[in-house]
């Protein structure tokens, strides 16, 4: 009889071209890091996935990876047991701990650790369940709500090109003024197919970005619009900005720090207010259910919150308490895409459009080249797993990548220091 036990684990570090995109916390680097996950079995089955490429990240997979072992694909459970034993939280040093406060998401955060690197095996392995099932990952989660999954049009204000100048620049060239918001927004418009947009704030002086929302807003009327400043806002500010922009948004992301401040933005604002930094895992929303639920959307991320069963378990306490639920994103390829596809496609509770780099990245992973979205959405895969294989070539030529950028942990910090070398960091800065 075949076994189908897991005999082994690779870990493999990449890097990818990525645009000057500004944020709260200072400026993309010109290489995001990932890695790619595979999981084999006796038999020579293989189950893929792709996660943070961060050295800590790096460090804890090739930690925990031993623990799998001889391990079932469908022993989920123990999986998990096995992590948390082997991957404890560790302390940060002086310049991760600075690090922290001016992180965008908790997925950078020392406590998502045990989360990660479940949900990365996690994953994978149900990759390999649906192979062995010969059905899709989406009916291993109970089966698909809808077709085809909607993501957003997720604008930066960016420069042309980076300080460094490693590539040519990226064709949306700069994107600083409202003029200049419009052109990127209806760039990615019409190759995509979005219906709804989101801004990513936080970075400019509050009245350009409230200008550039208002050109938005009139370029295209009806499409539904959100803003994220990252927690760069003061409560103040935040009022400020959510009255000058009355009747323009659809939901109001992050605008101050913390939970208390997001509660004292929400008693006096009619917009409800979403979340993918303060309401990150389950302890955190019990609080905010016990503070009335000031924060009425969560936005999940299968590669922080535990993986795709822990999301699902969120949007049955969202449905439960009356709150919406879509999805945060972060620079990725095609198979963290097709995961979180995978994942919103099951979900019977998905309030709003998902959010996605994915058209900010010109390069790919899976054989194929880039996935294809109609009218705005992803059609779900209906073949067995993920529904995406490795492309070797591109794997090799993206791990050459990684060695040869000789960055090892995301700094928008100290990249952003190369423009302005006086520049803080500091949160909220407006």
């Amino acid at each position: 009889m075949t076994s189908h036990a897991i005999r082994h684990v690779r870990v493999t570090p990449i890097a990818f071209r990525d645009p000057p995109l500004l944020n709260a916390a200072g400026i993309h680097e010109p290489w995001a890091l990932r890695s790619i996950i595979e999981i084999e079995t006796d038999s020579g089955l293989v189950g893929i996935n792709e996660s943070y490429g961060d050295l800590p990240m790096l460090e804890a997979l090739a930690k925990a990876a031993p623990a799998l072992t001889g391990l079932s694909p469908w022993a989920l459970n123990e999986m998990d047991t096995r992590v948390a034993a082997l991957v404890a939280p560790r302390q940060m040093s002086a310049s991760e701990f600075l690090g922290q406060q001016v992180s965008l998401a908790p997925g950078t955060h020392v406590s998502k650790t045990v989360a990660k690197v479940i949900s990365a095996f996690e994953v994978a392995m149900m990759d390999l369940q649906g192979q062995l099932a010969n059905a899709p990952v989406v009916d291993l989660l109970g089966g698909a709500a809808r077709p085809a999954v909607p993501f957003s049009a997720y604008l930066f204000f960016k420069y042309a090109e980076h300080i460094d100048k490693p590539y040519a620049p990226d064709p949306f060239g700069e994107g600083i003024t409202p003029g200049q918001m419009v052109a990127q927004a209806r760039r990615m418009i019409d190759q995509y197919g979005f219906k709804s947009i989101k801004l990513k704030a936080g970075a400019l002086p509050p009245e350009q970005e409230v200008a550039a929302m208002r050109a938005l807003a009139q370029a295209f009327p009806g499409a539904p619009l959100r803003i994220d400043p990252n927690a760069n806002w003061t409560v103040a500010t935040s009022l400020q900005v959510v009255e000058q922009l009355r009747g323009v948004l659809e939901y109001y992301e992050d605008p101050t720090p913390g939970l208390e401040g997001m509660a004292a933005v929400a008693a006096a604002c009619d917009v409800p207010l979403a979340t993918n930094m303060v309401v990150t895992d389950l302890k955190e929303f019990r609080r905010n259910a016990e503070m009335g639920c000031p924060v009425k959307i969560v936005l999940s991320d299968h590669h922080y919150w535990g993986g795709l069963r822990a999301t699902q378990r969120l949007a049955l306490m969202c449905e439960t308490f009356g709150l919406g639920l879509s999805m945060h994103s972060n620079s990725h390829l095609g198979i963290s895409l097709m995961a979180m596809t995978h994942l919103a496609a099951s979900v019977p509770l998905l309030s709003y459009a998902c959010d996605t780099h994915y058209p900010w990245q010109d390069d790919e992973v899976v054989q194929g080249g880039r996935l294809q979205f109609e009218d705005g959405s992803l059609r779900v895969t209906s073949t067995p797993g993920l529904g995406v294989q490795i492309d070797r070539e591109a794997l090799a030529r993206l791990y050459d990548n990684y060695l040869n950028t000789g960055i090892r942990n995301r700094d928008d910090l100290g990249q952003m220091r190369k423009y302005d070398p006086g520049f803080t960091g500091h949160q909220p800065r407006f």
